[in-house]
């Protein structure tokens, strides 16, 4: 058989690896496992990457009057969408190395009007955010997280319940012995969304001024002495309901992390050290981390905003004495992009629902996922031969580990990107992140290796 007859087949990347190289791995999980525990919201990891991002010299693109070859900058867009860049050696208009990823999970959200009282505990009401499994977020001890704008522009943050002695929140459920007729119902169907309901207090109010509602005003009393936050103030509050379970490792060997929104801070934290770790890179290199994925993309920090474009529109500014539109346009389409998400682990407790052949294993390194979409490929972005044909070269040069896949079985379900939205740039597009266990649940596996090799994919691509 010729020597380059050979046929695909995933490696399990752990046997690839020297000793050597499994201290670095665990040393970057452990970073990378701080970054998680320490940033659980959007508005969180902005600012966490804001903080890495200036110890490594990037500056605001609004205080460069020019651009030039080896500039470091970066923006912000309402605290909560980021994109920075390191100007390359070639021209802007040979295109831009993009790597995009999206830093919102699965939660619970409050409602605008969420406190109330009944049955003399005092709850906070909720919204459920992107597709949870309502049931895995019951009975398990619940953070709050967020900021709350007071009436005259003030900012309050609020993070409760991830120290040592601070109090949790919960969502109960019904006991065994009543839960007869819940255990008679469809199984998305026996915590239904009214009741996501969140304890927060139960001692009542000795003024005896408040006859009803004792227990919801003393938690009102409490909020305004520890916090000045007035129960009007959950108007224009943005809280989310995350787990207070911190990132721990899994297995007797700890080559397994687990923890809350691998999906897909994973990708964003990759895609962002490999920005911060870049040599002089021979394209623009550009770190896009986006909100709103979960949900579709929409709204004004998602990627379907404007706001990337209106970036690389200043950058293109900043470059050129003279430019036009076209000449931004150019610069789009011939831009290339590893859209950062992660893929579906193959899970030997539910085969049926995955294809061995075609789907994607913890410890096989970075996943590469042609399309997305259901059904007949339904809401996909397909990366073309050609592109995937060089994300391949480039990544065996360079001896990252990698796998292909496809989100388990046809017609079996499925899930979209912001792939697509890149792609309508006309830019070549390829989704390429780790395998993850559990995905949507509060407490997702991910291997360290994967994780890895994600950041040695991304740092790649970067670079050349």
């Amino acid at each position: 058989m010729p020597e380059n007859n050979k046929d695909y087949k995933a490696k399990n990347a752990w046997l690839e690896m020297e000793d050597i190289e499994k201290d670095q791995i665990f040393n970057f999980n452990k970073e990378y496992g701080n970054f998680l525990e320490s940033n659980k919201t959007e508005r969180e990891i902005t600012k966490g990457s804001i903080d890495l991002l200036k110890e490594e010299g990037f500056k605001p693109i609004k205080q460069f009057e020019s651009l030039k070859e080896g500039d470091k900058v970066f923006a912000v867009n309402k605290g909560r969408q980021l994109v920075a860049a390191v100007v390359g050696k070639k021209d802007l208009k040979e295109g831009l190395k993009i790597v995009a990823a999206h830093m919102d999970s699965p939660r619970i959200d409050l409602k605008p009007n969420p406190l109330f009282e009944d049955g003399e505990l005092a709850y906070l009401g909720t919204h459920y955010y992107g597709g949870i499994k309502k049931f895995q977020w019951v009975t398990i001890p619940l953070a709050l997280h967020g900021v709350v704008i007071k009436e005259d522009g003030s900012k309050i943050e609020i993070k409760i319940g991830d120290k040592k002695g601070d109090p949790v929140f919960y969502i109960s459920d019904i006991l065994p012995h009543l839960g007869k007729k819940q255990r008679e119902k469809k199984m998305n169907e026996g915590i239904n969304a009214q009741h996501l309901n969140l304890v927060i207090g139960s001692i009542p109010t000795k003024d005896q001024n408040q006859e009803d509602d004792k227990v919801k005003y003393a938690v009102l009393n409490y909020l305004e002495e520890e916090y000045n936050i007035s129960g009007e103030d959950f108007v224009s509050a943005d809280l989310q309901i995350v787990p207070a379970d911190g990132v721990r490792d899994v297995g007797f060997d700890r080559a397994l992390l687990g923890g809350y929104g691998h999906d897909d801070r994973v990708c964003s934290y990759t895609g962002l050290r490999a920005l911060l770790d870049i040599n002089q890179p021979e394209y623009t290199a550009v770190t896009v981390l986006v909100d709103k994925e979960e949900i579709g993309s929409m709204g004004a920090t998602g990627m379907q905003s404007r706001f990337f474009e209106n970036f690389v529109a200043e950058m293109t500014d900043k470059y050129y004495d003279q430019y036009s539109e076209l000449d931004l346009r150019k610069i789009l389409e011939n831009s290339s992009s590893l859209s950062g998400d992660v893929n579906a682990a193959y899970d030997p407790n539910f085969s049926e629902v995955f294809d061995k052949r075609n789907t994607a294993y913890i410890n096989k390194g970075i996943v590469l996922t042609k399309y997305t979409g259901a059904r007949g490929k339904a809401g996909s972005s397909e990366a073309s031969a050609e592109f995937i044909g060089k994300v391949r070269s480039l990544l065996n040069k360079a001896g990252v580990i990698w796998q292909v896949a496809e989100i388990g079985k046809v017609d079996e379900g499925g899930g979209g990107t912001i792939a697509q939205f890149l792609a309508n740039y006309n830019m070549d597009v390829l989704d390429a992140g780790p395998a993850v266990l559990a995905m949507h649940s509060p407490f997702e596996v991910v291997g360290k290796i994967d994780v890895y090799n994600t950041y040695l994919a991304y740092l790649t691509f970067l670079e050349k």
